[in-house]
Parts: C-alpha cells; sequence; structure tokens
C-alpha cells in the first residue's frame, strides 16, 4: 500500500475532485462498460456537495495529489451527484434503524489498486459507526464491485440506471459494522 495522507475536503477542492471523479469515470469502467454507458454514467454520478457540506467526504492525498475521494452520508441518498435527476433524498437516517451511505468513491486511475479506496472505505465506515450506524448501504458501478466484496459488502439488489440515455448496471450492497 502507498502511504497517503486523508482529510476531509472542502469546497476549494472541488475543481480538483470533479477531475478525478471525471478520470476515473472514463478511464476505470472501460472494461465494465461500452461508451454510451460510460458516458451514461455521467448523468447519475459525481459529486453530492451536501457531503462536503456535512465533513463526510474526504480526500487522500499522495504527495500533495489527490488519488482518491470518496464519502459516507447520514442522509437518505443513496447515489448520485448534484445533477442527477431524482436522485436527492436530504432527509436524515435514523441509525438505530438505518444504514448510512458510502458515497461518491472514486480513484484516479494513476493511483488505482494501490490501497487507497480501501483505505477510504474503511476510514468512512469507522466514522460511520463512530456516529452510532451499525451498517452501511452504498450502491456499486461494475468496476468497484471487487473492492466492495473484498471489504465484506453483500448484494442486495441489482438495477439499471438509464437515465442518462444508455442502461447503466448499478449493484446497492451493504455491510455490517
Amino acid at each position: 500500500m502507498t502511504d497517503f495522507i486523508l482529510r476531509v475536503a472542502t469546497f476549494d477542492d472541488l475543481p480538483g475532485l470533479s477531475a478525478v471523479m471525471d478520470a476515473a469515470i472514463g478511464a476505470l469502467q472501460a472494461g465494465f462498460l461500452d461508451p454510451a454507458q460510460i458516458e451514461a454514467s455521467r448523468a447519475v454520478m459525481g459529486l453530492d456537495r451536501q457531503l462536503i457540506e456535512d465533513g463526510t467526504y474526504f480526500m487522500a492525498l499522495i504527495d500533495g495529489t489527490i488519488a482518491g475521494c470518496g464519502g459516507w452520508s447520514k442522509r437518505a441518498t443513496l447515489y448520485g451527484g448534484d445533477h442527477s435527476a431524482g436522485l436527492r433524498e436530504p432527509r436524515l437516517l435514523d441509525p438505530a434503524h438505518e444504514p448510512a451511505r458510502i458515497r461518491a468513491m472514486y480513484t484516479a486511475p494513476a493511483f488505482a489498486r494501490r490501497g487507497v479506496g480501501a483505505a477510504l472505505l474503511a476510514h468512512c465506515e469507522a466514522a460511520a459507526r463512530a456516529a452510532g450506524f451499525s451498517a452501511c448501504e452504498l450502491m456499486a458501478t461494475l468496476s468497484g464491485e471487487p473492492l466492495y466484496l473484498r471489504a465484506g459488502y453483500a448484494l442486495i439488489e441489482e438495477i439499471v440506471d438509464a437515465r442518462g440515455g444508455a442502461p447503466v448496471p448499478l449493484k446497492r450492497m451493504g455491510k455490517p459494522l
């Protein structure tokens, strides 16, 4: 595993975060989705600024470069960015009865397979546990699914999101903490 620094993301980080997300969507899904599906993914994936506002979105830095980002949420929205139509549900979750959400996990392609995603995921799970949650859920892309399986997540349901113009397969997964 590569040495990196984890820190809370701020609104000043938005340009760098957006660049990492765009690169990850385009490059890391190439072996799983066709070009039309990759482009459609951009309509339903991306940054939810609510995570930054809530202080639950993190960055992994290697030598000052954003190697990855990801967060967790105490809100009901399961996935999607600010621009994702119909996905916003800002209601606060009840930690006694509902799982926290793991959200917007991205690794810069140059840093893929170096432990960045696993470290961000573990950090988010620990933060959710500290906030009183006993489980997490997420919506996995096909390229992200292997990471989540290795981390102990199990499939809850498979969906297809076609709001971006092409059908994008996604997998809702969960894990007790």
